[in-house]
C-alpha cells in the first residue's frame, strides 16, 4: 500500500510550559537540521507559548 508523501517526516510540537502535544507538522529532514520551534496558542495554558519539536 502506498504511503503519503510526508508520512515519515511528521513531527509533533509540544508546549514548553505544560508539555502537552497540541500540533503536528512535517519538515524536510534533508534541509532542516535543527529542531523546529514555533510560538503557538496552547489551549491548556490558554496563552501563546513556545512549542518545540518532540519525538513521536
Amino acid at each position: 500500500m502506498a504511503q503519503g508523501k510526508f508520512s515519515d517526516n511528521i513531527i509533533q510540537l509540544r508546549c514548553a510550559d505544560c508539555k502537552h502535544v497540541n500540533y503536528t507538522t512535517h519538515k524536510n529532514r534533508k534541509t532542516v537540521e535543527r529542531k523546529l520551534e514555533y510560538k503557538r496558542y496552547c489551549s491548556w495554558c490558554k496563552k501563546h507559548t513556545i512549542h518545540k519539536e518532540s519525538k513521536k
